[in-house]
């Protein structure tokens, strides 16, 4: 199903909004034998495959943490240390941490690894650029990380100044590439504005791209979105398909971050994670199923219970909850789902905001503003909630933005 612009700039049924964008093709398992030209590997599968020939002879910095593995389940630093008898030199590890458990937006310190003995330089504390002095014990610099998918996750951004930093300093870019754990055709949201571009947001794609980290890699050095393009290469995955989300791949996930617990968890941070940058908002941190909430304090759970379940959203239903004097939904999301999660997450923001009387906006202020600006990737969201406007309005701005970004990024897909 496909709207025009005046269909949504006249406020075309909500239910409609939600559900129109994100409709994939049915998908199909891959035929005995292989089915999208052979057995399922990663990007570090497949360069294993081959004997790690790109970094043979080379000295070798690895981008890495706990979700660097293979298919089989063994780390990337171990394979790779083994396969290269001692030019893995240096690792690199990102927010999170190597072990994936340091906080959000916490610094992390370089420290040695004590699975193979390496120094660990930290890409989350004084620097997030790897700087001169980290990257001259390398020759080429390979990046091996799972990403969510969404703009706000902080491993795309670790990519882009890692590309920028092997430019300058001369040494080979390599990108082993992994699935988008919500598939390659969600595409959804608002466009960052250059003026809140910030380490929260990197490139210039809509808050749900539908890409994988090589895809956008090669997009940055096409459109100018890294200050200088390295000598790269990508190494492709085998057997991944678009219609495919994490659960088809076989893989078993591991969490990319202590708020990022299950496969299905990076639907849920779509779906509530601007939410959660508001006053007094409840999306659920800390609880069994982080961002599998949205809620206000002092919000009548059943009032809001009543709108969600007016509004058409395939693939997601909601319960009601009422805790510590927060009130608000608990959500189901279903893999599968076509709805426009990230104008839910608009809408469920804009729903709290008028339960609240306008307090969930309007306690905003300082830091915390700024930061809620910079996961937009636009002020004017703030001052939309601050007038009234209702999120459904909101969410309608960004479809044909979202249809151009579409048609730029179909050169740039690696996959069918």
């Amino acid at each position: 199903m496909s709207l025009t612009r005046r269909q949504f700039a006249s406020g075309f049924a909500l239910s409609s909004l939600l559900s129109a964008c994100n409709t994939p093709p049915a998908y199909q398992p891959p035929a005995a034998g292989g089915g999208y030209g052979g057995p399922f590997m990663l990007g570090v599968d497949v360069l294993a495959s081959r004997g790690f020939d790109l970094l043979r002879g080379r000295r070798v910095g690895l981008i890495t943490n706990h979700t660097s593995l293979t298919s089989r389940g063994e780390r990337t630093r171990q394979l790779m240390q083994r396969s290269l008898s001692g030019g893995l030199t240096a690792l690199y590890a990102p927010e999170h941490g190597i072990d994936g458990t340091v906080g959000a937006g916490l610094h992390i310190a370089t420290r040695r690894d004590s699975v193979t003995g390496l120094t660990v330089h930290s890409l989350y504390g004084p620097t997030r650029k790897p700087t001169p002095a980290q990257l001259a014990p390398v020759d080429a610099l390979v990046f091996d990380l799972q990403d969510i998918g969404c703009r706000s996750y902080t491993y795309i951004s670790t990519m882009i100044v890692a590309m920028e930093a092997a430019a300058e300093n001369g040494k080979l870019f390599v990108v082993l590439d992994r699935p988008n754990p919500m598939g390659g055709h969600r595409v959804e949201g608002p466009p960052l504005e250059a003026k809140w571009k910030s380490f929260v947001g990197q490139v210039p794609v809509p808050y749900v791209h539908g890409m994988t980290a090589g895809e956008i890699a090669q997009m940055a050095c096409a459109r100018g979105w890294v200050s200088r393009v390295p000598r790269m290469t990508v190494v492709k995955m085998q057997g991944w398909h678009r219609g495919m989300t994490w659960q088809d791949t076989g893989l078993r996930w591991q969490a990319t971050s202590p708020n990022i617990p299950y496969a299905t968890s990076p639907f849920y941070y779509v779906a509530t994670g601007i939410c959660g940058g508001a006053a007094a908002v409840d999306v659920g941190i800390g609880s069994d199923n982080p961002f599998g909430y949205a809620g206000g304090s002092g919000v009548n759970a059943q009032a809001m219970l009543a709108t969600c379940r007016r509004w058409n959203t395939p693939g997601v239903t909601y319960s009601p909850y009422q805790k510590n004097g927060f009130g608000g939904v608990k959500l189901h999301i279903h893999p599968r789902n076509s709805t426009d999660l990230t104008a839910l997450d608009v809408m469920l923001l804009s729903e709290i905001n008028r339960l609240t009387g306008g307090r969930a906006a309007a306690r905003m202020s300082g830091s915390k503003l700024n930061l809620f600006h910079k996961v937009y990737g636009s002020d004017s969201l703030h001052r939309e909630l601050m007038r009234g406007t209702p999120g459904a309005t909101i969410a309608a701005r960004w479809y044909g933005w979202v249809h151009s970004f579409r048609s730029q990024r179909q050169q740039h897909l690696l996959y069918a």
